[in-house]
């Protein structure tokens, strides 16, 4: 990649798609990421290790559109499937997914997320010949919607057909660049605002993606850290609020309405897709979410406060 080399380095946790280092170089600390072709997870899951090539091309983008909000890209090595990018100390981009476990619910946070998400989707659905740097459709299958969705669909067998109809319509949609995993996992809470993370599935496809994906964990968390529910759940309505304002590209409720039929789906995969969640490990909480995902698939609502208002009533009852 033309870098200095590093006179010592260490590997970083946290990810199961890729292996990450800190290397230290005469010029200061950098991450290295490769990518992996078999996850670390327990069901077999492999996935193209190119994708680390539009997840490079994504930070550029997303840095394009609102500067800082991806890591800056120093370097990448196509053939190798790996990236070099600035490393960014926890000590002033604390990992949002840790402030939430500990309880830490900050709407203004959360509203900023979305913000910034949404400024990405709009940036690039104006410019449509983004969509020929990222033809993706095939690792966005592989790893998004077949582990989520279409395994998810095997395990409820009287659901399979919701599951194959939501997969259709997002397939459908190809509006936006769609970052793909915007988990609390994959964002840092930096002194400017959200830095965004693993753009490893990276595709042009259906920006409601994106949103479902994220106020998914926000609704999940509630069962983690259990004395700030009401915290996660006004977070969940700030991040609806601001992403809904910054929609240019389509009807927002439209988006919306994508966005609700898909997030019920994404609920059920936490639990029983080949990507369950670490932290939902009690049987009643696992019944929990299978209960209120299951009827919301059955008769899918169409705006996303409706989710939010199943979800508050059963974990009320």
């Amino acid at each position: 990649m033309g870098l200095t080399p590093g006179d010592s380095g260490e590997p970083l946790t946290g990810g199961v798609s890729s292996d990450i280092w800190r290397i230290d170089t005469p010029g200061g600390p950098i991450c290295v990421k490769r990518a992996l072709a078999k996850l670390r997870v327990a069901a077999e899951w492999q996935a193209p290790v190119e994708r680390n090539t539009y997840e490079a091309r994504w930070m550029q983008r997303a840095n394009a559109a609102v500067p800082g909000a991806a890591p800056a890209l120093l370097g990448q090595d196509e053939a190798g499937g790996a990236l070099a990018m600035a490393f960014l100390p926890s000590e002033n981009h604390p990992l949002w997914k840790a402030q939430l476990r500990d309880g830490h619910a900050d709407p203004a946070f959360a509203g900023q997320v979305a913000t910034v998400l949404a400024r990405i989707h709009a940036e690039t659905a104006a410019d449509p010949t983004v969509a020929a740097q990222f033809p993706t459709d095939g690792i966005f299958y592989d790893i998004r919607l077949e582990p989520y969705l279409v395994a998810t669909g095997r395990a409820h067998p009287d659901l399979a057909g919701r599951f194959d109809a939501i997969v259709a319509t997002t397939q459908a949609n190809k509006r936006a660049l769609v970052h793909g995993d915007v988990s609390p996992k994959n964002i840092l809470c930096g002194p400017d605002g959200p830095v965004f993370l693993d753009a490893e599935c990276a595709w042009w496809g259906d920006p409601a993606f994106d949103l479902a994906f994220c106020v998914n964990h926000l609704l999940l968390k509630c069962l983690w850290t259990a004395s700030a529910r009401d915290g996660f759940l006004t977070c969940f309505d700030a991040m609806v609020a601001a992403y809904r304002a910054g929609i240019a590209w389509e009807d927002p409720s439209e988006l919306e309405r994508r966005a609700a039929h898909l997030l019920p789906g994404l609920f059920l995969a936490r639990v029983d897709g080949k990507s369950p969640v670490e932290y939902i490990v009690a049987q009643a909480d696992k019944d929990r979410v299978r209960r209120v995902a299951r009827a919301l698939l059955s008769d899918p609502p169409d705006t996303l406060d409706a989710i939010r208002q199943a979800w508050t009533q059963d974990l009320r009852a």
